[in-house]
């Protein structure tokens, strides 16, 4: 059963700093690409940042190029994707999603979601 689930979420002030973290199970993550997208209410889900399957690319949304940081590890059963988010700003308050498929920005690429976690950034 494929399982993923993030973590790290919650209330920061602008200027500071939050990790997100993504563990994704029950299949063979290895072989895919992760992301990171973000909804707002009444918005479309929008890319933040993807990570391929071996690490070594990555790509970014130009609201956080310089700003955030994905990555990825695996303990052989699972996948972690983390996601470090500096110099936080109001406009990235947003539920973040952590998602599993083709490496890209495209969310039509992405097979698997997590359920989301809250990010709230105070200015």
């Amino acid at each position: 059963q494929v399982q993923m689930v993030e973590s790290g979420g919650g209330l920061a002030q602008a200027g500071g700093s939050l990790r997100l973290s993504c563990q994704a199970s029950g299949r063979t993550f290895s072989n895919y690409g992760m992301a990171w997208f973000r909804q707002t209410p009444g918005k479309e889900r929008e890319f933040v940042a993807a990570v391929s399957w071996s690490g070594n690319d990555t790509l970014y949304a130009d609201s956080v190029q310089g700003r955030f940081t994905i990555s990825r590890g695996s303990d052989g059963t699972k996948i972690t994707v983390p996601l470090q988010m500096n110099r936080l700003k109001s406009e990235d308050t947003a539920v973040y999603y952590c998602a599993a498929g083709v490496y890209g920005s495209d969310r039509a690429q992405y097979k698997y979601w997590g359920q989301g976690t809250q990010v709230t950034v105070s200015s």
